[in-house]
């Protein structure tokens, strides 16, 4: 195989890899239904005039499947601690109780799971339109070289191969993320 072919084959499995890589950092993000220190990773709390991720000033644990417990380095800290999870709009009410704040997560409703499976939805969306960007931009520099005709044509094979085996991927992991969500 051509040494460039091989070149922009790699290249764009890289690519591939990088948009299921992203997909699944978004999926973790989505909640199903279970407490995860992961769902206040995206919690920004005021820390002596800057804003400071949540995990950086403070220790959050899941002491049960449906509680939050986030206890920080500093208790003056408790309050904006508070604060900022009630304005992240997470949809949780924090409680103070002098040494920790516990969020108590609440069950999914079956309106809030379709809400989730289809965020999900979109997410996987987005990763098959990396996938396809990645072999668009394969194809544009295969048909670039200066190689045979054949030689084009079997690596736009190669690329289509490759991207029809991601998008595998990403529905198999959408269709097992649905199953997570939806289970009640």
């Amino acid at each position: 195989m051509n040494e460039d072919i091989k070149f922009i084959l790699d290249t764009t499995k890289e690519g591939m890899d990088s948009a299921l890589a992203h997909l699944e950092k978004m999926f973790i993000k989505i909640r199903a239904g279970k407490a995860s220190p992961i769902m206040l990773s995206s919690v920004m709390v005021e820390y002596y005039g800057s804003p400071t991720p949540l995990s950086q000033i403070a220790n959050v644990n899941t002491p049960d499947a449906r509680t939050l417990s986030v206890q920080p380095w500093e208790k003056n800290m408790l309050h904006e601690i508070e604060k900022a999870i009630m304005n992240a709009n997470l949809g949780f009410n924090p409680m103070n109780n002098g040494d920790f704040v516990i969020i108590n997560v609440p069950p999914l409703t079956e309106e809030r799971r379709r809400d989730l499976v289809k965020q999900a939805k979109a997410e996987a969306e987005d990763a098959k339109i990396g996938v396809r960007n990645a072999r668009q931009e394969a194809n544009k520099e295969i048909r670039g070289l200066d190689v045979s005709e054949d030689l084009q044509k079997n690596a736009e094979g190669d690329v289509q191969t490759l991207t029809d085996k991601y998008i595998k991927k990403i529905d198999a992991f959408l269709e097992a993320k649905e199953i997570e969500i939806m289970k009640v």
